[in-house]
């Protein structure tokens, strides 16, 4: 039953990566609506791929009684060794295009929304200064527990709140002339996010040019945005800039009729619609120099599949 069990995890593997793969490929090379062009070249190609399962499957029933013969150890062997095989080529960037087009594929609109976001945050990261972003990666480190304390708290992505406050701050707390304080430039926010951090803290009152502090009222209050938006990331940031004030973002959603980030950008008008976009590309580039060591130039040879396949934080993987 154990040698059995692994055959069976092993093939399940298989044909899991196999199915994203093909059809995440197939998708985008017949992309489109015509029918001769796309849709029926594309169920050609979904054809094709029963017919080669089925060939494999009969190959691996004959290839299994034969090993069976030798060794019936030989059989959860090979198939592991297949899986590994294949386990390999997925670590590769050529199989983060195909994941993509793969999850564009059932994901339909939503997943296209998101997509297409996600590329203003890698292009935002793009347009970064290197040698400024260098010189406040290592700003952060001063503030480093603080931030990483309250995110653990809140389970809240730690390279999130990271670029939360180099939005905010650049990580040269201050109090600003709009009424900002401290390291997340901390104004109006729930009192109920203020109540969670004062408890979390245990203490009485909440000194917002302590930086400890100033990161778990931050952390809070996100995290009661995002927990309002239903846990959607650009919705909760944008709720998070925009504070009570006037309603909220609730409030102005519901008045347009938004039901997401794409939709509600033409109605902000004055209101930051780019705010989400710069702090995930800052939380991007602490991604980055925590998992690689340093900051990859997206333009360069394969770094912009690199950097895709690694991900955005607070997102679910990369694209």
């Amino acid at each position: 039953m154990l040698l059995t069990g692994i055959e069976i995890t092993a093939l399940s593997t298989i044909a899991a990566c196999a199915i994203i793969l093909l059809l995440g490929y197939t998708a985008n090379r017949f992309s489109g609506t015509s029918f001769f062009a796309n849709l029926l070249p594309f169920t050609a190609g979904i054809l094709a791929f029963i017919l080669m399962a089925s060939f494999f499957l009969v190959g691996w029933w004959k290839l299994r009684q034969w090993l069976r013969s030798h060794s019936e150890y030989w059989i959860p062997v090979i198939s592991v060794a297949l899986a590994l095989q294949l386990m390999w080529f997925v670590s590769h960037n050529q199989f983060t295009v195909a994941y993509g087009h793969f999850r564009t594929l059932l994901g339909g609109k939503e997943e296209a929304g998101r997509v297409t976001i996600a590329h203003q945050v890698y292009a935002a990261y793009r347009r970064q200064d290197a040698a400024q972003l260098q010189k406040m990666l290592s700003r952060s480190q001063e503030y480093r527990q603080a931030i990483e304390e309250a995110a653990r708290v809140f389970r809240i992505d730690a390279q999130l709140l990271h670029g939360l406050a180099a939005t905010e701050s650049s990580f040269i707390p201050r109090t600003s002339s709009d009424g900002g304080r401290g390291l997340f430039q901390i104004t109006r926010v729930p009192e109920a996010a203020v109540n969670q951090a004062r408890r979390y803290l245990g203490v009485d009152k909440i000194l917002l040019d302590d930086s400890r502090h100033n990161a778990f009222v931050a952390a809070a209050t996100l995290k009661h945005y995002l927990a309002e938006m239903n846990g959607d990331l650009f919705l909760g940031l944008l709720a998070y800039n925009i504070g009570p004030a006037n309603g909220g973002l609730r409030f102005i959603m519901q008045q347009y009729g938004a039901t997401d980030f794409t939709t509600i950008q033409p109605y902000l008008q004055t209101l930051p619609r780019d705010y989400p976009i710069r702090v995930l590309s800052y939380s991007l580039a602490f991604r980055l120099w925590r998992q690689e060591g340093r900051l990859l130039a997206y333009e360069e040879g394969n770094n912009a599949i690199q950097i895709q396949r690694i991900g955005i934080p607070g997102l679910q993987g990369g694209l």
